[in-house]
Protein backbone atom coordinates (compact mmCIF):
# COMPACT_ATOMS: atom_id res chain seq x y z
CA UNK A 1 0.00 0.00 0.00
CA UNK A 2 1.49 3.25 -0.89
CA UNK A 3 0.81 6.58 0.45
CA UNK A 4 1.10 9.83 -1.35
CA UNK A 5 3.32 12.77 0.36
CA UNK A 6 0.58 15.30 1.34
CA UNK A 7 -1.26 12.39 2.75
CA UNK A 8 1.07 10.96 4.62
CA UNK A 9 1.94 14.50 6.19
CA UNK A 10 -1.39 15.02 7.08
CA UNK A 11 -1.85 11.61 9.10
CA UNK A 12 1.62 12.43 11.24
CA UNK A 13 1.14 16.04 11.93
CA UNK A 14 -2.66 15.37 12.95
CA UNK A 15 -1.07 12.15 15.49
CA UNK A 16 1.40 14.80 16.51
CA UNK A 17 -0.82 17.51 17.27
CA UNK A 18 -1.46 17.37 20.76
CA UNK A 19 2.00 17.04 21.29
CA UNK A 20 2.64 19.96 19.83
CA UNK A 21 -0.54 22.18 21.38
CA UNK A 22 1.34 20.63 24.80
CA UNK A 23 4.70 22.21 23.70
CA UNK A 24 4.39 25.22 26.35
CA UNK A 25 4.00 22.39 28.99
CA UNK A 26 6.49 22.83 31.64
CA UNK A 27 8.55 19.86 33.62
CA UNK A 28 6.67 16.61 34.18
CA UNK A 29 4.35 16.50 36.90
CA UNK A 30 3.75 13.60 39.05
CA UNK A 31 1.54 12.73 41.92
CA UNK A 32 3.08 15.02 44.64
CA UNK A 33 1.53 15.49 47.13
CA UNK A 34 0.93 18.94 48.65
CA UNK A 35 2.78 20.86 51.24
CA UNK A 36 0.51 21.35 54.53
CA UNK A 37 2.14 24.84 55.30
CA UNK A 38 4.86 26.78 54.60
CA UNK A 39 7.61 25.82 56.10
CA UNK A 40 7.18 22.21 55.35
CA UNK A 41 7.33 23.43 51.37
CA UNK A 42 10.05 25.22 51.79
CA UNK A 43 11.70 22.20 53.56
CA UNK A 44 10.18 19.94 50.29
CA UNK A 45 11.58 22.08 47.60
CA UNK A 46 15.01 21.16 46.74
CA UNK A 47 15.85 24.40 48.61
CA UNK A 48 16.15 23.04 52.14
CA UNK A 49 15.91 19.47 53.47
CA UNK A 50 13.62 17.33 51.22
CA UNK A 51 15.01 14.15 53.01
CA UNK A 52 17.92 11.41 51.94
CA UNK A 53 15.37 8.93 49.92
CA UNK A 54 17.20 5.20 50.01
CA UNK A 55 16.12 2.59 47.25
CA UNK A 56 17.28 -1.17 48.40
CA UNK A 57 17.46 -2.54 44.57
CA UNK A 58 18.22 -6.11 43.83
CA UNK A 59 21.27 -5.48 41.15
CA UNK A 60 23.91 -3.18 40.60
CA UNK A 61 23.87 -0.90 37.90
CA UNK A 62 26.31 -2.18 34.60
CA UNK A 63 26.81 1.75 33.42
CA UNK A 64 25.72 4.98 33.83
CA UNK A 65 26.34 6.30 30.69
CA UNK A 66 23.19 5.78 29.03
CA UNK A 67 24.08 4.97 25.71
CA UNK A 68 26.05 2.24 26.79
CA UNK A 69 23.60 0.10 28.71
CA UNK A 70 20.00 -1.03 28.32
CA UNK A 71 19.67 -2.99 31.68
CA UNK A 72 16.96 -1.34 33.83
CA UNK A 73 19.03 -0.89 37.53
CA UNK A 74 21.27 0.79 34.90
CA UNK A 75 18.27 3.08 33.62
CA UNK A 76 16.55 3.61 37.09
CA UNK A 77 19.99 5.71 37.90
CA UNK A 78 20.52 7.05 35.02
CA UNK A 79 17.10 8.89 34.22
CA UNK A 80 17.06 10.74 37.32
CA UNK A 81 20.83 12.23 36.17
CA UNK A 82 20.10 12.67 31.89
CA UNK A 83 17.00 13.73 29.90
CA UNK A 84 16.11 13.39 26.79
CA UNK A 85 14.46 15.51 23.92
CA UNK A 86 10.69 14.00 24.50
CA UNK A 87 9.25 11.80 27.89
CA UNK A 88 6.67 9.35 28.31
CA UNK A 89 3.95 10.36 31.07
CA UNK A 90 2.01 7.37 32.83
CA UNK A 91 -0.18 6.70 29.84
CA UNK A 92 2.83 6.55 27.67
CA UNK A 93 2.02 9.38 25.74
CA UNK A 94 4.86 11.97 24.33
CA UNK A 95 5.39 14.74 26.39
CA UNK A 96 7.69 17.98 25.78
CA UNK A 97 11.16 17.35 27.24
CA UNK A 98 14.52 19.20 26.49
CA UNK A 99 12.20 19.62 22.96
CA UNK A 100 9.73 22.26 23.67
CA UNK A 101 7.60 21.01 19.63
CA UNK A 102 8.78 18.59 16.99
CA UNK A 103 6.79 18.14 14.29
CA UNK A 104 7.75 16.31 10.37
CA UNK A 105 8.78 17.80 7.75
CA UNK A 106 8.65 15.69 4.96
CA UNK A 107 8.19 12.20 4.75
CA UNK A 108 11.94 11.40 6.18
CA UNK A 109 12.55 14.23 7.59
CA UNK A 110 11.39 16.00 11.64
CA UNK A 111 12.32 18.84 12.92
CA UNK A 112 12.62 19.42 16.72
CA UNK A 113 12.54 22.95 18.51
CA UNK A 114 14.91 23.00 21.89
CA UNK A 115 14.23 24.42 24.87
CA UNK A 116 16.67 27.74 25.39
CA UNK A 117 18.55 28.50 28.94
CA UNK A 118 19.30 24.61 29.95
CA UNK A 119 22.98 23.73 31.16
CA UNK A 120 24.74 21.01 31.66
CA UNK A 121 25.80 20.06 35.10
CA UNK A 122 29.34 20.86 34.53
CA UNK A 123 27.78 24.09 33.18
CA UNK A 124 27.94 23.31 29.40
CA UNK A 125 25.39 24.70 27.41
CA UNK A 126 22.31 22.38 25.97
CA UNK A 127 21.90 23.32 22.45
CA UNK A 128 21.58 21.45 19.10
CA UNK A 129 25.38 20.76 18.58
CA UNK A 130 24.93 18.70 22.05
CA UNK A 131 21.84 16.33 20.15
CA UNK A 132 24.15 16.24 17.66
CA UNK A 133 27.02 15.45 19.53
CA UNK A 134 24.92 12.48 21.55
CA UNK A 135 23.03 10.32 18.40
CA UNK A 136 26.90 10.97 16.49
CA UNK A 137 28.28 9.08 19.51
CA UNK A 138 25.58 6.73 19.56
CA UNK A 139 25.51 5.68 16.00
CA UNK A 140 29.75 5.48 16.24
CA UNK A 141 30.34 2.01 15.24
CA UNK A 142 33.41 2.50 17.91
CA UNK A 143 31.29 3.13 20.61
CA UNK A 144 29.41 -0.05 19.77
CA UNK A 145 26.18 1.28 21.60
CA UNK A 146 24.18 -1.61 22.27
CA UNK A 147 21.29 1.14 22.29
CA UNK A 148 22.00 1.88 18.19
CA UNK A 149 19.42 0.39 17.11
CA UNK A 150 16.95 3.04 18.56
CA UNK A 151 18.28 5.43 15.93
CA UNK A 152 19.84 3.64 13.28
CA UNK A 153 17.63 4.59 10.89
CA UNK A 154 19.50 8.31 11.15
CA UNK A 155 21.02 9.12 8.32
CA UNK A 156 22.18 12.72 9.26
CA UNK A 157 21.89 15.17 12.26
CA UNK A 158 21.05 18.81 10.99
CA UNK A 159 21.70 21.66 12.81
CA UNK A 160 19.74 24.39 11.44
CA UNK A 161 20.41 26.73 14.32
CA UNK A 162 21.04 26.44 18.04
CA UNK A 163 17.61 25.82 19.10
CA UNK A 164 16.53 23.70 16.13
CA UNK A 165 17.29 20.34 15.08
CA UNK A 166 16.66 18.18 12.11
CA UNK A 167 16.65 14.35 12.13
CA UNK A 168 16.81 12.96 8.21
CA UNK A 169 16.27 9.24 8.10
CA UNK A 170 17.00 6.53 5.71
CA UNK A 171 13.37 5.55 5.63
CA UNK A 172 9.97 6.98 7.15
CA UNK A 173 9.83 6.26 10.52
CA UNK A 174 6.60 7.51 12.49
CA UNK A 175 7.90 6.47 15.53
CA UNK A 176 11.40 8.60 16.19
CA UNK A 177 9.83 10.85 18.85
CA UNK A 178 8.67 8.03 21.24
CA UNK A 179 12.24 6.26 20.77
CA UNK A 180 13.97 9.73 21.35
CA UNK A 181 11.64 9.54 24.37
CA UNK A 182 13.90 6.21 25.44
CA UNK A 183 16.36 7.11 28.10
CA UNK A 184 18.87 5.72 25.36
CA UNK A 185 18.11 8.78 23.80
CA UNK A 186 19.91 10.94 27.58
CA UNK A 187 21.36 13.93 26.37
CA UNK A 188 25.26 13.76 27.63
CA UNK A 189 27.44 16.75 28.19
CA UNK A 190 29.40 17.38 24.39
CA UNK A 191 32.58 17.88 26.84
CA UNK A 192 31.95 14.83 28.87
CA UNK A 193 31.27 13.11 25.12
CA UNK A 194 35.09 14.64 24.50
CA UNK A 195 36.88 13.63 27.32
CA UNK A 196 35.46 9.74 26.62
CA UNK A 197 36.57 9.61 23.05
CA UNK A 198 40.25 11.30 24.18
CA UNK A 199 40.31 8.39 26.68
CA UNK A 200 39.24 5.97 23.93
CA UNK A 201 41.95 6.82 21.78
CA UNK A 202 44.07 6.58 25.23
CA UNK A 203 43.04 2.84 25.66
CA UNK A 204 39.88 3.16 27.24
CA UNK A 205 36.95 1.44 27.00
CA UNK A 206 34.03 3.78 25.37
CA UNK A 207 31.88 5.30 28.18
CA UNK A 208 34.66 4.67 31.00
CA UNK A 209 35.01 8.32 31.58
CA UNK A 210 30.97 8.76 31.18
CA UNK A 211 30.02 5.74 33.55
CA UNK A 212 32.49 7.12 36.47
CA UNK A 213 31.49 10.67 36.29
CA UNK A 214 28.01 11.23 34.76
CA UNK A 215 26.77 14.62 33.72
CA UNK A 216 23.37 15.18 32.09
CA UNK A 217 20.59 18.19 32.52
CA UNK A 218 18.31 16.28 35.15
CA UNK A 219 16.74 17.20 38.61
CA UNK A 220 19.67 15.17 40.19
CA UNK A 221 23.40 15.30 40.03
CA UNK A 222 26.07 12.61 39.94
CA UNK A 223 27.66 12.31 43.64
CA UNK A 224 29.28 8.96 44.25
CA UNK A 225 29.47 5.35 42.80
CA UNK A 226 30.87 2.79 45.31
CA UNK A 227 31.29 -0.02 43.31
CA UNK A 228 29.10 -3.16 44.60
CA UNK A 229 27.29 -0.80 47.61
CA UNK A 230 25.40 2.49 46.46
CA UNK A 231 25.32 5.00 43.80
CA UNK A 232 24.61 7.77 45.37
CA UNK A 233 23.22 11.31 43.61
CA UNK A 234 22.26 14.67 44.80
CA UNK A 235 19.83 17.68 44.35
CA UNK A 236 20.32 20.12 41.19
CA UNK A 237 19.53 23.57 42.55
CA UNK A 238 20.44 25.22 39.18
CA UNK A 239 17.91 22.44 37.67
CA UNK A 240 16.18 24.87 34.65
CA UNK A 241 12.48 23.34 35.46
CA UNK A 242 11.47 22.82 39.24
CA UNK A 243 13.89 21.34 40.91
CA UNK A 244 13.67 17.75 42.70
CA UNK A 245 12.34 17.84 46.77
CA UNK A 246 14.79 15.25 47.82
CA UNK A 247 18.13 16.55 48.80
CA UNK A 248 19.18 13.25 47.54
CA UNK A 249 18.72 9.41 46.86
CA UNK A 250 20.57 6.57 47.06
CA UNK A 251 20.78 3.47 44.96
CA UNK A 252 21.80 0.43 47.84
CA UNK A 253 22.60 -3.01 45.99
CA UNK A 254 20.92 -5.74 48.94
CA UNK A 255 20.34 -8.61 46.32
CA UNK A 256 18.62 -10.67 49.03
CA UNK A 257 15.11 -9.94 49.12
CA UNK A 258 14.58 -10.61 52.66
CA UNK A 259 17.14 -8.52 53.50
CA UNK A 260 15.38 -5.44 51.39
CA UNK A 261 12.31 -6.19 53.29
CA UNK A 262 14.43 -5.80 56.88
CA UNK A 263 15.50 -2.80 55.52
CA UNK A 264 12.40 -1.38 55.27
CA UNK A 265 10.66 -2.55 58.48
CA UNK A 266 13.94 -0.89 59.99
CA UNK A 267 13.82 2.31 58.00
CA UNK A 268 16.90 1.81 56.78
CA UNK A 269 15.69 1.72 53.23
CA UNK A 270 12.70 3.28 52.11
CA UNK A 271 11.55 1.56 49.08
CA UNK A 272 12.00 -2.82 47.83
CA UNK A 273 12.96 -2.78 44.53
CA UNK A 274 11.61 -4.49 43.35
CA UNK A 275 9.13 -6.40 46.00
CA UNK A 276 8.93 -10.09 45.66
CA UNK A 277 5.14 -11.57 44.86
CA UNK A 278 5.67 -13.88 47.88
CA UNK A 279 6.29 -10.90 50.36
CA UNK A 280 3.41 -8.91 49.65
CA UNK A 281 1.65 -10.22 52.68
CA UNK A 282 4.14 -9.73 55.06
CA UNK A 283 4.84 -5.80 53.62
CA UNK A 284 0.75 -5.37 53.56
CA UNK A 285 0.61 -6.47 57.48
CA UNK A 286 3.55 -4.09 58.72
CA UNK A 287 2.52 -0.61 59.71
CA UNK A 288 4.08 1.97 58.31
CA UNK A 289 4.35 -0.33 54.78
CA UNK A 290 2.22 -0.70 51.94
CA UNK A 291 2.75 -2.25 48.60
CA UNK A 292 3.01 -0.41 44.74
CA UNK A 293 1.62 -1.89 42.18
CA UNK A 294 2.02 -1.09 39.09
CA UNK A 295 0.53 -2.89 35.50
CA UNK A 296 3.11 -3.12 32.80
CA UNK A 297 4.60 -3.30 28.93
CA UNK A 298 7.02 -5.87 30.12
CA UNK A 299 7.11 -9.51 29.43
CA UNK A 300 9.19 -12.41 31.11
CA UNK A 301 10.30 -15.43 29.30
CA UNK A 302 12.77 -17.84 28.87
CA UNK A 303 14.88 -18.01 25.75
CA UNK A 304 16.46 -20.73 23.74
CA UNK A 305 19.97 -19.89 22.72
CA UNK A 306 19.26 -21.06 19.04
CA UNK A 307 22.93 -20.98 18.45
CA UNK A 308 23.29 -24.61 20.11
CA UNK A 309 21.94 -27.68 19.64
CA UNK A 310 19.56 -29.06 20.02
CA UNK A 311 17.52 -25.73 20.56
CA UNK A 312 18.54 -25.10 16.73
CA UNK A 313 15.82 -27.50 16.17
CA UNK A 314 12.18 -25.70 16.29
CA UNK A 315 10.83 -28.58 17.10
CA UNK A 316 12.82 -29.15 20.76
CA UNK A 317 11.75 -25.32 20.78
CA UNK A 318 8.10 -25.86 20.39
CA UNK A 319 8.38 -28.88 22.45
CA UNK A 320 9.40 -27.60 25.53
CA UNK A 321 7.23 -24.47 25.30
CA UNK A 322 4.16 -26.84 24.82
CA UNK A 323 5.39 -28.86 27.94
CA UNK A 324 4.89 -25.79 30.26
CA UNK A 325 2.27 -24.78 32.25
CA UNK A 326 2.24 -20.87 32.45
CA UNK A 327 -0.48 -20.69 34.99
CA UNK A 328 1.80 -22.73 37.66
CA UNK A 329 4.53 -20.68 37.21
CA UNK A 330 2.11 -16.93 37.23
CA UNK A 331 0.35 -18.42 40.43
CA UNK A 332 3.55 -20.55 41.68
CA UNK A 333 6.07 -18.07 41.74
CA UNK A 334 5.05 -14.38 40.60
CA UNK A 335 1.41 -15.32 43.44
CA UNK A 336 -1.07 -14.36 40.05
CA UNK A 337 1.22 -10.92 39.68
CA UNK A 338 0.76 -10.56 36.13
CA UNK A 339 -1.14 -12.17 32.73
CA UNK A 340 -0.27 -15.09 30.82
CA UNK A 341 1.99 -13.95 27.77
CA UNK A 342 1.42 -15.31 24.11
CA UNK A 343 3.91 -13.46 22.59
CA UNK A 344 6.68 -10.39 23.36
CA UNK A 345 4.09 -7.71 23.00
CA UNK A 346 1.68 -6.84 26.40
CA UNK A 347 -2.10 -5.38 25.80
CA UNK A 348 -1.58 -2.02 25.85
CA UNK A 349 1.31 -2.02 23.58
CA UNK A 350 0.41 -0.67 20.04
CA UNK A 351 0.88 -3.71 17.62
CA UNK A 352 -0.46 -6.12 20.59
CA UNK A 353 -3.29 -8.95 18.38
CA UNK A 354 -5.34 -10.80 20.66
CA UNK A 355 -6.66 -13.29 17.76
CA UNK A 356 -2.66 -14.44 17.65
CA UNK A 357 -2.86 -17.75 19.66
CA UNK A 358 0.04 -19.46 21.24
CA UNK A 359 1.17 -22.95 21.15
CA UNK A 360 -1.35 -24.95 23.74
CA UNK A 361 -0.36 -26.55 26.52
CA UNK A 362 0.04 -30.37 25.97
CA UNK A 363 2.47 -32.62 27.31
CA UNK A 364 2.29 -35.78 25.03
CA UNK A 365 2.64 -33.68 22.17
CA UNK A 366 5.59 -32.41 23.55
CA UNK A 367 7.11 -35.73 23.88
CA UNK A 368 5.89 -36.64 20.42
CA UNK A 369 7.94 -33.06 19.34
CA UNK A 370 11.03 -34.37 20.98
CA UNK A 371 10.93 -38.00 20.11
CA UNK A 372 10.60 -35.95 15.89
CA UNK A 373 13.40 -34.40 16.82
CA UNK A 374 15.79 -37.25 18.25
CA UNK A 375 15.23 -36.82 21.43
CA UNK A 376 12.85 -39.63 22.42
CA UNK A 377 14.63 -40.12 26.43
CA UNK A 378 15.01 -36.07 26.05
CA UNK A 379 18.69 -34.58 26.82
CA UNK A 380 20.39 -32.56 29.49
CA UNK A 381 20.84 -28.60 29.44
CA UNK A 382 21.47 -25.93 31.62
CA UNK A 383 18.62 -22.91 32.68
CA UNK A 384 20.63 -19.96 33.36
CA UNK A 385 19.40 -17.18 35.68
CA UNK A 386 20.42 -13.78 37.50
CA UNK A 387 20.18 -13.77 40.96
CA UNK A 388 16.55 -12.16 41.42
CA UNK A 389 14.23 -14.81 43.51
CA UNK A 390 11.50 -14.74 41.06
CA UNK A 391 13.70 -16.00 37.87
CA UNK A 392 15.16 -18.77 40.20
CA UNK A 393 11.79 -19.95 41.33
CA UNK A 394 10.63 -19.71 37.69
CA UNK A 395 13.68 -21.42 36.16
CA UNK A 396 13.24 -24.04 39.55
CA UNK A 397 9.54 -24.77 38.23
CA UNK A 398 10.37 -25.33 34.35
CA UNK A 399 13.19 -27.65 35.37
CA UNK A 400 10.40 -30.13 37.30
CA UNK A 401 8.04 -29.43 34.61
CA UNK A 402 10.90 -30.44 31.76
CA UNK A 403 11.81 -33.68 34.16
CA UNK A 404 8.18 -34.86 32.88
CA UNK A 405 9.22 -34.69 29.43
CA UNK A 406 12.51 -36.12 30.27
CA UNK A 407 14.99 -33.15 29.94
CA UNK A 408 17.41 -33.13 32.99
CA UNK A 409 18.04 -29.35 33.51
CA UNK A 410 20.46 -27.63 35.91
CA UNK A 411 19.65 -24.48 37.29
CA UNK A 412 22.68 -21.55 37.16
CA UNK A 413 23.07 -18.63 39.10
CA UNK A 414 25.09 -15.95 37.71
CA UNK A 415 25.66 -12.17 38.85
CA UNK A 416 23.59 -9.75 36.64
CA UNK A 417 26.77 -8.08 35.06
CA UNK A 418 28.48 -11.49 34.55
CA UNK A 419 24.89 -12.74 33.15
CA UNK A 420 23.96 -9.79 30.85
CA UNK A 421 27.61 -10.56 29.33
CA UNK A 422 27.23 -13.98 28.96
CA UNK A 423 23.59 -14.20 27.54
CA UNK A 424 24.65 -11.00 24.99
CA UNK A 425 27.89 -13.29 24.11
CA UNK A 426 25.99 -16.93 23.50
CA UNK A 427 27.43 -18.71 26.22
CA UNK A 428 23.87 -19.75 27.60
CA UNK A 429 21.84 -22.44 26.57
CA UNK A 430 18.11 -21.77 28.36
CA UNK A 431 18.16 -18.56 30.20
CA UNK A 432 15.77 -16.32 32.35
CA UNK A 433 15.11 -12.82 31.23
CA UNK A 434 12.63 -9.96 30.56
CA UNK A 435 12.14 -7.47 28.25
CA UNK A 436 10.24 -3.69 28.27
CA UNK A 437 8.67 -2.20 25.25
CA UNK A 438 9.70 1.31 26.93
CA UNK A 439 8.55 3.10 23.83
CA UNK A 440 4.84 1.45 24.00
CA UNK A 441 5.34 0.58 20.46
CA UNK A 442 5.58 -3.18 18.43
CA UNK A 443 8.90 -2.16 16.93
CA UNK A 444 10.75 -1.76 20.11
CA UNK A 445 9.06 -5.32 21.42
CA UNK A 446 10.22 -6.76 18.38
CA UNK A 447 12.91 -5.01 16.32
CA UNK A 448 16.10 -5.43 19.07
CA UNK A 449 14.62 -8.65 19.88
CA UNK A 450 14.54 -10.95 17.13
CA UNK A 451 15.79 -8.44 14.50
CA UNK A 452 19.21 -10.89 12.81
CA UNK A 453 20.70 -7.29 13.20
CA UNK A 454 20.72 -7.55 17.24
CA UNK A 455 22.32 -10.97 17.98
CA UNK A 456 23.66 -10.44 20.87
CA UNK A 457 24.00 -7.46 23.56
CA UNK A 458 21.42 -4.89 21.87
CA UNK A 459 18.98 -7.63 22.55
CA UNK A 460 18.36 -10.70 20.03
CA UNK A 461 19.98 -12.79 22.86
CA UNK A 462 17.92 -16.05 21.64
CA UNK A 463 20.20 -15.45 17.96
CA UNK A 464 17.31 -15.74 16.09
CA UNK A 465 17.95 -15.37 12.66
CA UNK A 466 15.10 -15.32 10.19
CA UNK A 467 15.18 -13.93 6.85
CA UNK A 468 10.89 -13.67 6.39
CA UNK A 469 10.58 -12.27 9.99
CA UNK A 470 13.33 -9.87 8.94
CA UNK A 471 11.77 -8.71 6.34
CA UNK A 472 8.45 -8.41 8.32
CA UNK A 473 10.11 -6.14 10.67
CA UNK A 474 11.53 -3.79 8.47
CA UNK A 475 8.70 -3.12 6.60
CA UNK A 476 6.45 -2.37 9.81
CA UNK A 477 9.09 0.05 10.75
CA UNK A 478 9.23 1.88 7.90
CA UNK A 479 5.75 2.15 6.64
CA UNK A 480 3.37 5.16 8.24
CA UNK A 481 0.15 3.73 7.66
CA UNK A 482 -1.53 2.45 10.96
CA UNK A 483 -3.42 -0.19 9.48
CA UNK A 484 -0.14 -1.81 7.24
CA UNK A 485 1.72 -1.76 10.91
CA UNK A 486 -1.08 -3.81 12.45
CA UNK A 487 -1.07 -6.76 10.13
CA UNK A 488 2.22 -6.58 9.33
CA UNK A 489 2.80 -6.94 13.10
CA UNK A 490 -0.02 -9.60 13.64
CA UNK A 491 1.92 -11.54 11.40
CA UNK A 492 5.18 -11.23 12.87
CA UNK A 493 3.41 -12.21 16.17
CA UNK A 494 1.78 -15.22 14.19
CA UNK A 495 5.54 -16.16 12.96
CA UNK A 496 7.38 -15.84 16.46
CA UNK A 497 4.80 -18.50 17.62
CA UNK A 498 5.80 -20.33 14.79
CA UNK A 499 9.96 -20.06 15.53
CA UNK A 500 9.33 -20.51 19.55
CA UNK A 501 12.55 -18.48 20.20
CA UNK A 502 11.57 -18.04 23.47
CA UNK A 503 9.46 -19.73 26.27
CA UNK A 504 6.63 -16.67 26.73
CA UNK A 505 5.66 -16.25 30.22
CA UNK A 506 3.87 -13.34 31.16
CA UNK A 507 3.58 -9.48 31.60
CA UNK A 508 4.41 -9.48 34.90
CA UNK A 509 2.57 -6.69 37.63
CA UNK A 510 5.39 -4.37 38.87
CA UNK A 511 5.47 -4.90 42.58
CA UNK A 512 7.45 -2.01 45.42
CA UNK A 513 7.57 -1.86 48.86
CA UNK A 514 7.06 1.54 50.43
CA UNK A 515 7.32 2.73 53.32
CA UNK A 516 4.31 5.64 54.39
CA UNK A 517 6.20 8.18 54.70
CA UNK A 518 7.50 8.72 51.42
CA UNK A 519 5.14 10.54 49.38
CA UNK A 520 4.75 11.56 45.73
CA UNK A 521 6.30 8.46 44.35
CA UNK A 522 4.82 6.28 40.98
CA UNK A 523 6.78 3.90 38.76
CA UNK A 524 6.67 4.14 35.56
CA UNK A 525 4.83 1.47 33.13
CA UNK A 526 8.50 0.85 32.15
CA UNK A 527 10.03 -0.11 35.50
CA UNK A 528 10.99 3.36 36.05
CA UNK A 529 10.94 5.11 39.42
CA UNK A 530 9.80 8.89 38.70
CA UNK A 531 11.38 10.50 41.86
CA UNK A 532 10.86 13.93 40.84
CA UNK A 533 8.01 15.10 43.12
CA UNK A 534 9.36 12.67 45.73
CA UNK A 535 9.71 14.04 49.29
CA UNK A 536 10.14 11.86 52.83
CA UNK A 537 7.29 13.27 55.40
CA UNK A 538 8.72 13.97 58.88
Amino acid sequence: MKVSKNSLLLMMLALMLSVVLAACASEPDGDSAPAEDADEEQATNGEGSGGDLVIATLSEAVSLDPHGSNDTPSTNIASNIYEQLVWQDENLELQPGLAESWEPIDETTWEFKLREGIKFHDGTEFNADAVKANIDRILDPEVASPRSFLFNMITEVEVVDPTTVRFHTEYPFAPLPAHLAHNGGGMISPQSIEEDYAAMEAGEEPGSVISSNPVGTGYFKFDEWASGQYVRLVNNPDYWGEPAKLDSVTFKVVPEDLTRIAELETGDSHISDPLSPSDVSRVENTEGLYVNHQQSVAVSYIGFNMDKEPFNDVRVRQAISMAIDKDQIIQGTFDGAGIPAIGPIAPNVFGYDESVEGLEYNVERAKELLAEAGYPDGFSTTISTNDNRERIDAATNVQAQLAEIGIDAEVEVVEWGAYLEQTASGNSEMFVLGWTTVTGDADYGLYPLFHSDNVGEPGNRTFLRDEELDALLLEARQTTDEAERLALYKEAQEKLVELAPMLFIHHQEFLLGVREEVKGLWQHPTQILMLHDVYIEE
